[in-house]
């Protein structure tokens, strides 16, 4: 199994607590904008600033009966407590899909309005959330905060890292309706059901022909351009695929 690609937002880690993120990031923000001053006295740094807010916070703790979840305020605890109960007040009035909070609808609108806030500075690239920026931002910087226990290797976010973990534990929780197959990724699970369903949205420019994947009509696409970056290490005789030198090589 292949390992899962970038971070996206619709594939990142939890919604809520993706939420508790973005919040904190706003409180912090808040922080910063709003400094402590003492009458008469000079303002508080900003690193002062957050170490007091942080201070504070520390000391105000309401914590989940549930799963034992702390928050700062008893109004994120009562939002958090709709991961229990399964309550979503809030709905979208486009696709009917409902939310915990009415932040998570307006930030879910963007998908339909198109709207995308936060841009990279480095590639210019358009997000609908920042949190979503800030996960891009470590294909620039090459942050991979979130290493496998088992192998080492890291990841840009925790969800890569979560799918990645089923090469080790073999698990499939993605199943095929169809035929019963089962996937680590839903997005091999996607391109699977294309065998079914008979989809190949991926086309040739020069001759027409139609694929299931990308990396397929990448393979065809060396017919027409004569590319052949595999070569036989017994006689350096060229293929547009690695198979043929595997095969050759293991016949002779």
């Amino acid at each position: 199994m292949s390992d899962p690609e970038p971070c996206r937002m619709k594939h990142t880690e939890d919604p809520e607590e993706q939420r508790d993120l973005m919040e904190e990031s706003e409180e912090l923000s808040e922080v910063k904008e709003e400094p402590h001053v003492k009458p008469g006295g000079k303002p508080l740094s900003r690193s002062k600033t957050k170490q007091t807010f942080l201070k504070k916070r520390d000391k105000k703790s309401f914590t989940c009966t549930q799963c034992g979840k702390s928050f700062t305020t008893n109004f994120s605890l009562q939002i958090h407590m709709r991961i229990h109960t399964g309550e979503k007040p809030f709905s979208c009035t486009q696709c009917g899909k409902s939310f915990t909070t009415n932040f998570s609808l307006q930030i879910h609108m963007r998908i339909h309005t198109g709207e995308k806030p936060f841009s990279c500075t480095q590639c210019g690239k358009s997000f609908t959330t920042n949190f979503s920026l800030q996960i891009h931002m470590r294909i620039h910087t090459g942050e991979k905060p979130f290493s496998c226990t088992q192998c080492g290797k890291s990841f840009t976010c925790k969800t890569s890292l979560n799918i990645h973990m089923r090469v080790h534990t073999g698990e499939k929780p993605h199943v095929c309706h169809q035929c019963g197959k089962s996937f680590g990724n839903s997005s091999h699970l996607n391109v699977h059901m294309r065998i079914h369903t008979g989809e190949k949205p991926f086309s040739c420019t020069q001759c027409g022909k139609s694929f299931t994947t990308n990396f397929s009509l990448q393979i065809h696409m060396r017919i027409h351009t004569g590319e052949k970056p595999f070569s036989c290490t017994q006689c350096g005789k060229s293929f547009t695929t690695n198979f043929h030198t595997v095969t050759r090589d293991s016949i002779i």
